[in-house]
């Protein structure tokens, strides 16, 4: 097992920043324990979040090669123009930036493979099992209304 410490500043010109790169870290292992602490020193507040994780194992998610625009059916065009709207209102709702939420590529990435559970959504790319516990209820309702 190893050990990573996040600092997640407050201040709004490193608050995202700090929790994009944490995302990232997230999505890219298997995380075992957290453990989070806020800080105060006087001059500067922010969250400490200690993780415990392991490497993801390559066979976890199959490799996939990245799906473009250009590279989706009229259908698949049409679930991805839902799956982006749905995206930006959840955005909108938690006061985040779009990409926060995900990315355009792993909407796309959806769209074409067109998950029918939690465990295939859990497999696209982009979407672990934080993504998907968050989002994918939302995610197959969008799915099941094409």
């Amino acid at each position: 097992m190893n050990i990573r410490v996040f600092n997640i500043r407050l201040s709004k010109e490193f608050c995202i920043v700090d929790q994009n790169r944490m995302n990232e870290f997230l999505d890219s292992v298997e995380v075992k324990l957290t453990s989070t602490n806020f800080v105060t020193t006087g001059t500067t507040d922010y969250w400490s979040a200690v993780v415990f994780y392991d490497t993801k194992k390559s066979a976890d998610k199959p490799k996939e090669e990245k799906i473009t625009f250009e590279d989706l059916s009229q259908h698949e065009k049409e679930i991805f123009s839902a799956l982006k709207q749905w995206r930006n209102d959840m955005a909108t709702k938690l006061g985040w930036s779009a990409f926060r939420v995900c990315h355009n590529s792993h909407l796309m990435a959806i769209a074409g493979a067109k998950p029918e559970s939690l465990d295939e959504l859990s497999k696209v790319k982009g979407f672990g099992e934080v993504r998907t516990e968050k989002y994918g209820e939302d995610i197959l309702a969008i799915l099941n209304a094409f």
